[in-house]
């Protein structure tokens, strides 16, 4: 290996970058939401009288199972790991159609979507920008390593 090659590793040298800081804690709220979601719909899927009590406990059992995603993002974005800026992306953008099924609510979710649109904006926006791609060691096209090509 020649001193000439680029490291392909984080630069985890410095002090993580305050907008990967704060794009690590909208993805772990997102996934904390959804745990203790699941959770209140499995109580009550258990002991209440919901309508369809199988449909209740599914719910709550895949909305925990689902909270997965963004909680090991979350957790991988605040290690600078290149891998967790994938699965935080796609949480954002999942979320943003159930943002918009609230917001056509009449009802108090509207004020939930636009909670979660404004959170799932402000992670987009943190996640796609150009000092948390760096502090995550990843290159956009065309800056491949010259070995590389």
């Amino acid at each position: 290996m020649s001193s000439e090659q680029i490291s392909t590793t984080p630069d985890n040298s410095g002090p993580r970058p305050p907008r990967l800081t704060y794009a690590a804690a909208l993805v772990g709220l997102e996934g904390l939401a959804l745990l203790v979601g699941g959770a209140w719909m499995l109580v009550l899927g258990v002991t209440g009288h919901p309508d369809d009590r199988q449909q209740a406990v599914t719910g709550g059992v895949t909305l925990m199972v689902i909270s997965l995603l963004p909680l090991l993002a979350a957790r991988g974005l605040l290690a600078c790991r290149s891998w967790s800026r994938g699965p935080a992306v796609v949480t954002q953008l999942m979320a943003l159609p159930v943002a918009y099924n609230l917001l056509q609510a009449d009802s108090v979710a509207i004020p939930a979507g636009i909670a979660l649109a404004v959170v799932a904006v402000a992670a987009l926006v943190l996640l796609v920008n150009p000092a948390t791609t760096q502090a995550l060691g990843i290159r956009g096209p065309g800056r491949a390593q010259d070995g590389e090509r």
